[in-house]
């Protein structure tokens, strides 16, 4: 018997259920908006802790590059250490809020992806279930993974800087080699970290689908993978080419308020470029729903699978092959001189 396409289910389920994809904005914007107000704010608190003489102001007053650049220099002197610590803390306090935010909210979405394919109609008792126990530690796990192998990638990414300059010393500069080296880590580590990002985000359907622990629900997404793997690669192909589309759609619409910025007010054209940016990202969340609805799909075809059980069975029409084989009938290797000897 044919089955649904899951691409098809994964479409379906984002423009059937909304609410799944008004939930995924709900807490990733919500994260967005709490990340760009602490940025915002911790900047603010920099600027406002440098000291500034009056010497430093009358360079600005001349609009000299050269006096500018040594007003610079002499306001930011000292302050290197106070940004690194304060980025270090943004990025620990970040990263915190990341793994439980990113774990309830995509338990709580996955959970109402789970009653959608089952059937059900409301899923608040799906919430109750997510939040006990250990699946919302499994989730925290699993986000914790995809952390580390984003701060692993960036190290890698600063490696691949520091190796570059290695190989390209003063004495002996070497441009071509360095770029080549910056490129081929940097690249490296970049695609090791989709890689891992892709699987660990997958792994949570497991998670929520079956119950599994972390590192159960990883090796799922790995079996996922080795067993559907079509099915697989037909859903992310579609839906990578659904956002291609809305990408190049976004970035259409919004070059119009940027080709008149000579002639709108700068509010117009910052206003118009802001709304098509959220509307894209908005996009991007549904699409990323419709595509978790499309994996999730694949996980239920793979579960219904028939499967043939040639054990022999008891009297009746289960498949019995021990009783139809005969033992006295020869085979080929029983037939004498069918080889031919050399």
């Amino acid at each position: 018997m044919a089955q649904r396409s899951a691409t098809l289910a994964g479409f379906q389920a984002m423009f059937s259920r909304p609410s799944l994809g008004l939930a995924e904005i709900a807490w990733r914007w919500s994260f967005a908006f709490a990340t760009v107000s602490l940025l915002a704010f911790s900047v603010l608190e920099y600027l406002d802790s440098l000291p500034v003489t009056s010497r430093d102001e009358f360079m600005f007053r001349t609009r000299q590059p050269a006096l500018i650049s040594r007003a610079l220099a002499h306001i930011l002197r000292g302050s290197s250490l106070r940004v690194i610590a304060a980025a270090i803390l943004l990025a620990v306090a970040l990263s915190i809020a990341w793994i439980l935010l990113g774990a309830l909210g995509r338990g709580l979405t996955l959970g109402a992806m789970r009653e959608y394919f089952e059937g059900g109609v409301d899923s608040s008792g799906a919430s109750e279930q997510i939040i006990r126990g250990f699946r919302l530690r499994s989730l925290v796990g699993l986000n914790f993974l995809r952390v580390a192998a984003t701060i692993a990638a960036v190290v890698g990414c600063l490696a691949a800087f520091f190796a570059a300059g290695a190989a390209s010393p003063p004495s002996d500069p070497s441009p071509g080699t360095s770029a080549l080296i910056c490129f081929f880590i940097a690249t490296l580590a970049g695609g090791v970290w989709a890689i891992l990002n892709w699987f660990l985000s997958t792994a949570s359907i497991f998670v929520v689908a079956e119950g599994r622990d972390t590192f159960a629900a990883i090796a799922g997404a790995v079996g996922l993978c080795r067993d559907r793997l079509g099915p697989v690669l037909a859903a992310s192909a579609w839906f990578s080419l659904a956002h291609m589309a809305v990408f190049v759609l976004a970035s259409t619409v919004m070059g119009f308020p940027l080709v008149f910025a000579g002639l709108l007010p700068p509010g117009v054209v910052v206003g118009g470029v802001l709304v098509v940016a959220l509307l894209y990202f908005a996009a991007v969340d549904y699409l990323y729903v419709g595509r978790l609805a499309a994996y999730f799909a694949v996980l239920g075809a793979a579960e219904v699978l028939p499967v043939i059980d040639l054990a022999p069975g008891p009297a009746g029409g289960d498949l019995n092959l021990t009783a139809s084989i005969d033992r006295s009938e020869l085979i080929l290797s029983d037939l004498p001189h069918l080889i031919p000897e050399i």
